[in-house]
């Protein structure tokens, strides 16, 4: 899903934010908005990684009781 959502995002830079014609007219998301959604769902599929992003361990040197 993350690269089809950049493959969409990509192209939507490469195209016109507003067009009008005789059936009417389509205006899409300013662009800000849609890398901001891009970045809020990364966000959410890294949350749902079972592996942490940061560990905290505990080093007991050897002959320490």
């Amino acid at each position: 899903m993350p690269d089809e959502l950049d493959d969409a995002i990509e192209e939507n830079a490469k195209g016109p934010a507003k067009v009008s014609g005789d059936a009417g007219s389509v205006e899409q998301h300013p662009l800000k908005d849609q890398i901001e959604a891009a970045k809020f769902l990364a966000s959410k599929e890294a949350a749902k990684s079972k592996k942490r992003g940061l560990r905290f361990n505990k080093l007991v040197p050897p002959g320490a009781d």
